[in-house]
């Protein structure tokens, strides 16, 4: 079979159609099971325009990829700083599970020409979608952790994750560069920061900022300088924009 063909009546991929043997030569994994490589690459949009029951999409598989990342991330963070407080591991996690740091790790492996997408989804530039890259990496770690068990999970993570990974960088999250590319994939207008209230002495300020999107407030925080209150403030509106608490208009 061959990885990326499209139904009957899609689209033609974007990129031309790759055998299976293409990506696990990529990967430096073989899979015994291919219909789990198959169906991590299986955008829903690709199995609504099947019969019923004809295929299966990455959803579950994202979703167990999505906690086999995170916990092969928390382990080799204990490991590799022994003497990190909580709060930095938690920090460093988030980054290196985030998009930003996982999309570029897709498009690497060029995981874009394997999926399986529907027309419509195929003419919309799925192929590049962030998302839809995201979506498939960890569904793909989860194909391998089923096929393999956790070590080729792990040994996965550890090459295609974890030795890409600018440790110093990582270390100094950039949640304003964050938040700018989340509201570019909603298409959404670019971010505001506005200070609101300065109070203290001249040497010991403290800055109050919100974080705006066109007339709507997404998040409000303070910090000792304005970078540091616009990089809280930011923080605080990815979180609520990831767990949909607020849905930003256009």
């Amino acid at each position: 079979m061959s990885v990326g063909e499209p139904p009957s009546g899609a689209a033609k991929p974007a990129a031309p159609s790759e055998n299976l043997a293409d990506l696990e030569q990529t990967i430096g994994y073989h899979f015994a099971n291919a219909e789990l490589a198959v169906r991590a690459l299986t955008h829903r949009s690709y199995v609504r325009e099947l019969p019923p029951g004809e295929s299966e999409p990455n959803e579950q598989l994202e979703f167990l990829g999505d906690s086999i990342l995170g916990f092969l991330v928390s382990d080799a963070l204990v490991r590799h700083f022994p003497q990190a407080q909580e709060g930095q591991l938690s920090k460093l996690k988030a980054q290196l599970v985030s998009s930003r740091h996982l999309c570029p790790v897709a498009r690497q492996m060029d995981l874009g020409r394997y999926l399986r997408l529907g027309k419509g989804e195929e003419q919309s530039g799925g192929r590049a979608k962030r998302a839809l890259l995201v979506d498939a990496l960890e569904a793909l770690i989860a194909a391998i952790y089923l096929d393999g068990g956790l070590e080729p999970a792990r040994a996965f993570v550890q090459r295609w994750v974890l030795q890409v990974a600018d440790w110093q960088q990582l270390q100094t999250a950039d949640y304003k560069s964050e938040l700018q590319e989340l509201l570019q994939e909603r298409h959404a207008p670019p971010a505001r920061y506005v200070v609101i209230e300065e109070r203290g002495p001249e040497h010991q300020k403290v800055f109050t900022i919100q974080v705006r999107v066109g007339r709507q407030t997404l998040a409000q925080a303070e910090g000792e300088s304005k970078k540091a209150a616009q990089q809280a403030a930011a923080q605080i509106a990815l979180a609520r924009l990831r767990e949909q608490e607020i849905v930003v208009g256009h």
